[in-house]
C-alpha cells in the first residue's frame, strides 16, 4: 500500500507543496502548487509576508483534501538564518525581516565589540556572513526594535510555520545551527552569546531533532483544509540540510554541491572540525540528520545569472538557458573571470554594470555581450568551486573520491562539465529535486518506512537517474585557474 506525504519546501525566491509517495519502495514526487515568494520593500527594510507562505500551505493542503488523498504526515523546509517574533498572547509581532536585509551591515564588527570573533567561532563553528541570525538580533537590538524587545519567543521561519499549523513552538536542529549562537556539539544555544541582547535561550523553541513529530495540525486547520489530525514532522528544516540529506552517494567519500541560487559546498562529517584552519577559511559547521555535520561553504551561485537575465529582460531581451548556454560556447575561454563571492555582487542595482567594472579594475577584457557575460559567470563559478573543493580535500578526514551535484542547478550539463574539468575529479549530477525529496525521506523515516540515512539515500539512488561527467581538458582549466587567482579579489 502506498504512502503520501505532504512537503512545504520554501526558497528565497518561491515556494512549492509538493506529494511524495513511497509504493514498492519507490519514492514519486508531483507537484501540487507553486508560488513566489517575494521579498517586500516597505520603509528602508526587506521583509518576508510569512502569512502569504501560510496562506500557501494551506492551498496546498485543501487541494490534496478535495482530491481525497490521505496524507501521512506534512514537513516544511525553508532558507536559513531568519526569524519571527512572537509576543506574550502567541501573535505574531511583525512580518520577518530577510537576510537580505542590508540593516545588518557593520553589524559584524561592532558585535566582536561584546565578544571576541575567535570566541563566536570556537563556540559555533559558523562561518561569518553579517546576515546569520546572531548579527540580525544584535543589529535589531542596538537598534532598539520594539518586535524583538517584546517577544516571548523567537521563531526560525519553518519552526514559525510550523507553529501557525499546530500551536507548538518548537526549534528544528539544523535550522537552529545556521544562527551561530548554536553549539554544534552540545546543540544547546550558547547563552554568553545572547546575552549582549539581552536574551536568553528560553526564548526561542523546544529543541527537537530531525525526524521528530511536532504535533498534529490544529482544530482549527482541519476544519479550513478538511483533513484529519494529520502530523507535522520536524523535518530537517533548513533546505541545505534536507538537499544534503537526499544526497545519493554510495558512501562517506563524497563532497556534494547543493547548486541554486545559493551554491552551498562541503563534506559530511561525523562530528564539527572547528580550528585554526576551518577558521582561516571561514567554513561553517551546520547540523545534519543522525548527528552528523554539514561542513561547507556558502558560495553564490546562479544569482549572478538570474539578475543578468532579469536585466535582459527588463531591456526587451527574453534569453532562454539554452540561448544562453549556446552562446557561452562561442566564447572564447577565460577572456573574463570574476570571484562571484566578491562583496560587490551581493546585491548591486546592476550586475551587468558590477561583472564589467570587476574586469576592467582587473584588467581584463570587459564582457559586453550576454554570450560573453554568461562564459564568465560559469567558468568563475566553476573555478571558485575548485578554489573551495581544495580547502576542503586539505581538511577532510577522509579521501574524496567524487562530487555530488545536487538541486536545481544539476540540471546544468555545462556548469556541471565546468566544475568536472576544474576540479578534475568526477562529478554525479542529481537528483535537482532533492530538498523535496530530503523533507519526504524524513517524514518517511518519521513513518518508520527507512530506519536510516543509508536506507534512505540507497532507496534514492535506485529510484533515479543520475548523470556522470568526467574531467576533460585539464591542460586549459590549469591554465585558466592560474587565471583566476591572479584576478581574485574580495572587493572591488
Amino acid at each position: 500500500m502506498n504512502q503520501n506525504f505532504f512537503a512545504v519546501d520554501l526558497g528565497a525566491t518561491s515556494g512549492r507543496t509538493i506529494l511524495g509517495t513511497i509504493d514498492d519502495n519507490k519514492l514519486q514526487l508531483k507537484e501540487v502548487t507553486r508560488f513566489p515568494n517575494a521579498i517586500i520593500p516597505l520603509n528602508g527594510h526587506f521583509y518576508w509576508d510569512i502569512y502569504a507562505l501560510y496562506f500557501e500551505i494551506i492551498k496546498g493542503l485543501r487541494e490534496v483534501a478535495h482530491d481525497g488523498i490521505n496524507i501521512q504526515s506534512i514537513g516544511i523546509d525553508t532558507w536559513g538564518v531568519d526569524v519571527a517574533f512572537f509576543g506574550e498572547d502567541g501573535d505574531l509581532l511583525r512580518s520577518p525581516y530577510s537576510y537580505r536585509d542590508p540593516h545588518t551591515v557593520g553589524s559584524m564588527e561592532k558585535y566582536f565589540k561584546e565578544v571576541s570573533k575567535e570566541k563566536v567561532y570556537d563556540l559555533t563553528g559558523i562561518q561569518f556572513m553579517n546576515f546569520n541570525t546572531l548579527f540580525q538580533l544584535y543589529t535589531l537590538f542596538i537598534n532598539k526594535s520594539s518586535a524583538l524587545s517584546h517577544s516571548k519567543k523567537i521563531l526560525f521561519i519553518p519552526d514559525a510555520l510550523s507553529y501557525m499549523l499546530t500551536g507548538k513552538q518548537v526549534m528544528e536542529y539544523t535550522i537552529a545551527s545556521t544562527s551561530q549562537f548554536q553549539n554544534p556539539t552540545t546543540h544547546a544555544l550558547e547563552a554568553q552569546l545572547l546575552k549582549p541582547m539581552n536574551l536568553t535561550p528560553a526564548q526561542f523553541g523546544t529543541p527537537i531533532e530531525p525526524g521528530t513529530p511536532i504535533a498534529p495540525i490544529t482544530k482549527e486547520i482541519q476544519e479550513i483544509t478538511g483533513l484529519k489530525n494529520v502530523p507535522v514532522i520536524a523535518v530537517a528544516g533548513h533546505d541545505t540540510a534536507s538537499a544534503v540529506a537526499a544526497v545519493p552517494a554510495k558512501d562517506k567519500h563524497f563532497a556534494y554541491l547543493s547548486s541554486g541560487t545559493w551554491s552551498l559546498m562541503g563534506i559530511e562529517t561525523e562530528s564539527p572540525i572547528i580550528n585554526e584552519e576551518s577558521f582561516n577559511m571561514n567554513f561553517t559547521n551546520e547540523g545534519g540528520i543522525e548527528g552528523t555535520t554539514r561542513f561547507l561553504k556558502n558560495i553564490c551561485g546562479m544569482w549572478l545569472l538570474e539578475r543578468c537575465r532579469k536585466e535582459w529582460e527588463d531591456a526587451g531581451n527574453d534569453y532562454s538557458y539554452d540561448d544562453l548556454i549556446n552562446g557561452a560556447l562561442t566564447v572564447t575561454p577565460f577572456e573574463s573571470i570574476i570571484n562571484p563571492d566578491a562583496t560587490c555582487f551581493a546585491n548591486p542595482a546592476s550586475m551587468i554594470s558590477v561583472i564589467k567594472h570587476y574586469c576592467e579594475e582587473t584588467s581584463q577584457k570587459v564582457p559586453s555581450t550576454y554570450a560573453e557575460i554568461t562564459r564568465c559567470i560559469f567558468q568563475s563559478l566553476a573555478l571558485r568551486y575548485k578554489q573551495v573543493f581544495e580547502y576542503i580535500k586539505r581538511i577532510s578526514p577522509f579521501e574524496i573520491s567524487v562530487l555530488h551535484i545536487i538541486g536545481g542547478g544539476s540540471r546544468n550539463k555545462l556548469l556541471n562539465q565546468f566544475t568536472a574539468n576544474a576540479l578534475g575529479i568526477e562529478v554525479e549530477a542529481g537528483p535537482t529535486e532533492a530538498t523535496a525529496i530530503g523533507n519526504v525521506m524524513l517524514q518517511a523515516k518519521a513513518a518508520g518506512l527507512v530506519k536510516d540515512i543509508h536506507e534512505m539515500r540507497d532507496m534514492i539512488r535506485r529510484g533515479i537517474d543520475l548523470q556522470a561527467f568526467a574531467p576533460q581538458e585539464q591542460d586549459i582549466w590549469a591554465k585558466g585557474y592560474e587565471q583566476y587567482n591572479k584576478v581574485y579579489r574580495e572587493n572591488i
